[in-house]
């Protein structure tokens, strides 16, 4: 029964029952036997599923010209009647005489979507993601927007990694038998080469650094979590990314994160034993939702080797760039996914303090303190 109850909920957006907290099985459990498992060519296959899901590839960028930059490929699936694709982009100005310029955002559909036999590379009309032999290197091309005409080349200079054995956490009353997961896989710290073409200000060049993320919802959004905390974090010596979702009422407000460190050619710690912390918040009127002022991002557990691992990354947000009304801004689709629950009022707040922000990490008995960019989000969806 409710089995049952849960698709009806998956198929009209309603609110799901109250299930409690056992009916989710976080990727932490996982974890505790395998904190994390380095990504292989198969792990960044497309699941492309033929029921309700979102999965996304999006590529971040922090371009040494001081834009920051994201491309996204999204594959939605609604109830295994309808597939859509999407690609996104959107880039986000250096600050000009202390004021934060207005970003660019571009999103279009795409049609004739399709994969190469492995499902590793993506492609439509006008638009492709596609991944080399050595499963080292993505090469991002989009035609589909004159406003944004897209040619990057992303290249992992770390290991890429997912925490547990598959990266996965799964929904349901039947631990045998899931209704829904949540997946996240990481390339912590690539080199980013290329441009994207603006209409009206010629050709960006991107090169810089980047995270790349593969991440599958295989239910509806709403369903599967009430609000998000991310952290992108780059510097010349270290990478520290964090992705934290908590769970909508229905399955016990449960909190998930997942995070790494890595350097150069390799991870130094990955795993779930960290926390996200809004330190300072103020309410936002016109939302209501309690938008952040400052964070506290901590990441704590050991190296492959057995060391004590432990990093904190603290301060001020400043000025956010962006408050992005879900519901004004994505196509129809996902408003499909995320329509029919009275309550649903999705933002994205989005932060990259001016000032830059110093990673404090401990490895062994070795302290060491370095400055670098933060891209930081919160989400509240209900």
């Amino acid at each position: 029964m409710n089995w049952l109850k849960q698709q009806v909920a998956n198929v009209t957006g309603t609110q799901e029952p109250i299930y409690g907290p056992s009916a989710i099985q976080s990727v932490a459990k996982q974890a505790q036997a395998t904190p994390y498992t380095e990504l292989q060519p198969e792990d960044l296959k497309w699941a492309a599923m033929e029921s309700t899901c979102i999965e996304t590839q999006v590529f971040y960028l922090m371009a040494d010209s001081g834009h920051i930059g994201m491309v996204q490929v999204i594959y939605s699936n609604v109830a295994g009647i309808h597939t859509t694709c999407q690609f996104n982009t959107k880039i986000f100005y250096p600050n000009k005489n202390g004021k934060t310029p207005t970003p660019l955002w571009c999103s279009d559909a795409l049609d004739n979507q399709g994969f190469d036999d492995r499902k590793l590379s993506f492609y439509a009309d006008g638009c492709a993601v596609t991944l080399d032999d050595s499963a080292t290197t993505y090469t991002v091309k989009s035609a589909i927007n004159e406003s944004s005409i897209v040619n990057l080349t992303v290249s992992r200079t770390s290991p890429g990694f997912q925490v547990g054995t598959n990266g996965k956490s799964f929904f349901g009353t039947d631990p045998q038998h899931p209704w829904g997961t949540m997946r996240h896989a990481f390339w912590p710290r690539c080199h980013v080469e290329g441009n994207i073409i603006i209409k009206e200000d010629g050709a960006i060049d991107f090169k810089g650094r980047g995270l790349f993320i593969h991440a599958l919802q295989g239910m509806k959004p709403h369903h599967a979590a009430a609000k998000w905390k991310f952290a992108d974090f780059q510097s010349e010596r270290y990478s520290a990314i964090m992705m934290e979702f908590t769970t909508p009422p229905s399955y016990g407000s449960t909190v998930v994160n997942v995070g790494g460190i890595v350097k150069d050619g390799e991870i130094i710690y990955a795993g779930v034993t960290n926390t996200a912390e809004h330190t300072e918040v103020k309410e936002d009127r016109e939302t209501e939702w309690p938008e952040p002022k400052a964070v506290k991002f901590n990441w704590r557990g050991k190296t492959k080797g057995g060391e004590d691992v432990s990093a904190e990354l603290a301060g001020g947000l400043g000025e956010r760039l962006d408050k992005v009304d879900v519901m004004a801004k994505v196509p129809g689709f996902v408003k499909t996914l995320v329509g029919g629950l009275v309550g649903t009022k999705p933002y994205i707040y989005q932060y990259s303090p001016q000032q830059k922000l110093a990673l404090k990490i401990k490895i062994g008995d070795e302290e060491k303190v370095e400055e670098g960019l933060l891209f930081s989000e919160a989400t509240f969806i209900c």
